[in-house]
């Protein structure tokens, strides 16, 4: 047995920020369970720049952002464990792991679940056809090209045009493989056009916009795969070795669902309010694992702000009797997080807005925030696009009646783009 104040799941930037956040507030006993043979997570594997603006003030690289977070943890005292998997829940903030050293059981004051997510691969998505060698996901090519220096095949088609399908473009390209097109069901890319510009445009790369992936070929290795035009419902087929699914993030719920942790509907991570506790005493929950798939530097804030309720709840053992008010996104809005406020105190959630993400391209939008009928905030929105992070402000939270009803969260007013 061990007693600890604070168990982080998961050695990612929300872990790793929550566990520096806990050690700075003067937390003693932090552990970090990690499931993998290194810490720091996704990042490890993105050798691209640009992490780390929001939450370290400067710009890395993947490996060079996730290598600073080990060690300053390291340098901070928290005690990392890695190649740890957490087994089962004997109950609330006790849980059993086990490692090359055995089982353990863990008994903690909190508990914070920072498991991250992934993207759903191929049998999540339920495409048909053969089952043969070289489908990927972006998550599995990086690991494979970057870290073990794999080559992966020589023609390949990407299924997505969010940003993370950008990045398996260049990963394929660095892996030796040319990728012959890009295919969404949308009608336009969701990424930046700069992102667009340095990586499929530069390689000459086809985007096949309102086109679905109906099959895959292939015995013992992919030899094509199956298309069809949603516009005219014309098939046809591109002759390839390799296929990569890209976005269509889910939380890596697991553990939370194995203890019996509610889910939100929307984002199908565990429900959380805005201080980002669970229904359940001394559970709180961070990072990706509740809305896949944000930036590191912005799963890393949530860490921070789950560590500083953490840190309050320890020192006055206070929690609230269920959730505040819930937040009720209507379509063409799929989701909001938080989705619930915190019933005392009125918490902002992290970094002072709330995430949400829309099904359908808009433009000249405006999102309306109302309680009981009351307004608390309109937000307006030159574009709004589907797979996009978006951010609503929370300065609207005060304002909320916490013996209230729901509060609507509505796009109004919206011209589709």
């Amino acid at each position: 047995d061990q007693r600890v104040d604070v168990l982080i799941v998961g050695g990612g930037p929300a872990g790793l920020a929550a566990a520096l956040e806990l050690r700075r507030v003067g937390i003693a006993r932090v552990v970090v369970a990690e499931r993998e043979a290194r810490l720091g997570g996704i990042p490890r594997h993105c050798v691209h720049t640009g992490f780390g603006w929001r939450d370290l003030r400067r710009l890395l690289s993947g490996p060079a952002y996730a290598a600073r977070y080990v060690r300053m943890a390291d340098a901070a005292g928290v005690d990392l464990r890695t190649e740890t998997t957490v087994t089962y829940w004997e109950a609330p903030t006790v849980l059993g792991t086990m490692s090359s050293n055995g089982p353990a059981r863990v008994d903690a004051r909190a508990v914070i679940l920072a498991t991250g997510c992934r993207e759903r691969p191929r049998s999540a998505r339920l495409v048909p056809g053969d089952r043969p060698a070289g489908v990927f996901t972006t998550g599995s090519l990086q690991q494979l090209v970057y870290l073990h220096k794999q080559r992966i095949g020589t023609r390949a088609v990407v299924i997505g045009a969010e940003h993370v399908s950008y990045s398996a473009v260049l990963t394929l390209h660095h892996g030796g493989a040319k990728t012959l097109a890009m295919v969404t069901e949308h009608p336009a890319h969701q990424t930046y056009l700069p992102f667009k510009l340095l990586s499929a445009t530069r390689l000459g790369v086809p985007l096949l916009t309102m086109t679905r992936l109906m099959g895959i070929r292939g015995r013992q290795r992919v030899e094509a795969v199956d298309l069809v035009d949603c516009l005219n419902g014309r098939r046809f087929t591109i002759d390839c070795d390799t296929v990569v699914f890209t976005g269509d993030w889910i939380g890596d719920h697991e553990l939370a669902r194995r203890g019996g942790l509610k889910t939100d509907g929307g984002t199908r991570g565990p429900l959380i309010d805005s201080a980002l506790r669970t229904e359940c005493r001394g559970v709180f929950a961070a990072g990706n694992l509740l809305h896949g798939a944000e930036t590191a530097d912005v799963a890393a804030l949530s860490g921070r702000h789950a560590a500083r309720n953490v840190a309050r709840f320890l020192e006055t053992d206070d929690w609230p009797q269920g959730f505040g008010p819930s937040l009720i996104a209507s379509p063409p809005i799929r989701w909001i997080s938080p989705s619930a406020i915190a019933a005392v105190p009125p918490i902002a959630p992290p970094h002072g807005a709330f995430l949400l993400r829309v099904a359908e391209f808009a433009s000249d939008a405006e999102v309306v925030v109302t309680q009981d009928g009351r307004p608390l905030w309109r937000q307006h929105y030159r574009r709004m696009v589907p797979n996009r992070p978006l951010r609503l402000s929370a300065a609207w939270v005060r304002q909320v009646d916490l013996r209230g009803g729901a509060i609507a969260v509505e796009l109004r007013h919206n011209q589709l783009a």
